[in-house]
């Protein structure tokens, strides 16, 4: 890898490890082995490697939720819901510390229009993702629908994470989501 590469996967460590507010240009550059002036040579500044570092762990984590979803099409279409949020769930436990940052760099929007711009814009992309993966609806080809279905799918899965974050023991599981669509829908 090089400086810039290695810049990311530095920065992703710390991330994950440190959060977001608390990463410093000293600990990316440790992480890396690089110099400290690596990160204003390739980046800019610790934010923008931070968000770069932080939207590409993102999409990773949308390329895993997507393997372990197509992982059995076979499951009957009464029990998918279920199967499906089960999967989501499971990969919040794998990914918690990512969660953590994501929910803490939300808290800091306000302060960091530039990294608002790429959340909208991740958000965006994530909710025609999350319409075709959940729903299997193709944005190309119905724009409207997956839109709406993708905006269902991101509020449940954003609220389900937050209650995992602060307390898995009583979180919704795939089941009891599946069970609260029935009663709400019928």
């Amino acid at each position: 890898m090089g400086n810039r590469e290695d810049l990311v996967a530095g920065a992703r460590r710390c991330l994950l490890e440190r959060g977001y507010a608390r990463t410093t240009v000293r600990d990316i550059a440790g992480a890396a082995g690089v110099s400290m002036a690596a990160i204003g040579y390739h980046y800019g500044s610790k934010e923008a490697l931070l968000n770069a570092a932080l939207m590409e762990t993102v999409r990773e984590w949308g390329d895993e939720l997507a393997r372990a979803l197509s992982a059995d099409p076979g499951v009957p279409a009464d029990r998918r819901f279920a199967a499906t949020w089960t999967r989501v769930v499971e990969s919040f436990e794998r990914n918690r510390p990512m969660w953590a940052v994501v929910y803490e760099v939300y808290a800091q929007i306000d302060h960091a229009s530039e990294l608002r711009q790429q959340l909208v814009d991740g958000m965006r992309e994530g909710r025609l993702g999350l319409a075709q993966l959940l729903g299997g609806i193709d944005p190309a080809r119905q724009p409207a629908e997956a839109d709406t279905v993708g905006a269902f799918y991101q509020a449940l899965l954003i609220g389900v994470m937050m209650q995992w974050l602060v307390d898995p023991e009583s979180a919704p599981t795939g089941e009891r989501l599946a069970e609260a669509l029935r009663l709400v829908s019928g």
